[in-house]
């Protein structure tokens, strides 16, 4: 038999999204006795969460949100207790990994954070009960299907941190690569290298709060499809090699 208290941080750690497996190691506990813990009819209260007020780190959130808007998504607890916030981060970027992790801790400290592997990415996952709240863009259904807009006091953030929430876009769905082609001088043929930036989303409304963003901070951009943004001219490389730069 378990006294309340260990079935309490059991399921507390349940609820910040940990697998039962996981929560069974950490704590010695059968899996069996956590999920018959779950089910029961009448669940052990829980913590109470205060609602949020303001991001606690402003930047941060900027660049969180240009994650969130590239590849993150929330979704429900499945008791309705909370939301999951979830943020797939490439394995072949481990900087960007640290980073987003650091993102949600700065916006919202003292809340959990843990990486769960899948395969070729890591979905960076945090348990809050109030990311809606955060980030209100959140709805039934994909983003690109959706009208995506910011509400007032995010567009206030976003015009504060511009380069920040380039950044976290940039790093969810872009990338910095380097093009090349060649000419001929003085009856020789040579190859020229030049470096540009991509940015690809299937929404229009994201896309434009990229390209609105972009002229903000002075940056030059051309429509290469109805998803795709290049930045391709050296000054303008130049201002997102200064302020966002490439993943890692």
């Amino acid at each position: 038999m378990y006294d309340a208290s260990t079935r309490k941080r059991a399921l507390a750690l349940v609820a910040q999204g940990r697998s039962l497996n996981s929560v069974s190691r950490e704590t010695g506990i059968s899996r069996s006795a956590i999920r018959a813990w779950q089910e029961r009819l009448e669940p052990l209260p829980r913590m109470a969460t205060p609602a949020p007020g303001p991001p606690a780190d402003e930047p941060a959130y900027a660049y969180l949100l240009g994650l969130y808007l590239g590849d993150g998504c929330i979704s429900a607890h499945p008791r309705g207790t909370g939301y999951y916030l979830r943020i797939a981060c490439a394995n072949a970027w481990p900087g960007l990994l640290k980073q987003c992790r650091e993102a949600i801790t700065a916006v919202r400290p003292g809340i959990g954070v843990y990486a769960l592997q899948k395969e070729g990415y890591t979905m960076v996952t945090s348990y809050y009960r109030h990311w809606p709240l955060l980030f209100p863009q959140h709805g039934p259904g994909k983003k690109h299907e959706r009208p995506i807009a910011l509400a007032p006091w995010q567009q206030t953030i976003v015009g504060t941190y511009p380069w920040e929430f380039i950044r976290g876009l940039i790093h969810s769905d872009g990338c910095r690569i380097t093009n090349w082609t060649t000419r001929v001088v003085g009856g020789e043929r040579k190859r020229y290298e030049y470096p540009r930036y991509f940015f690809t989303n299937v929404s229009s409304d994201i896309v434009q709060l990229f390209t609105t963003t972009l002229d903000q901070v002075g940056v030059d951009w051309k429509l290469a499809n109805a998803r795709n943004i290049s930045i391709a001219r050296k000054a303008s490389v130049a201002l997102m090699d200064t302020h966002v730069g490439p993943k890692y």
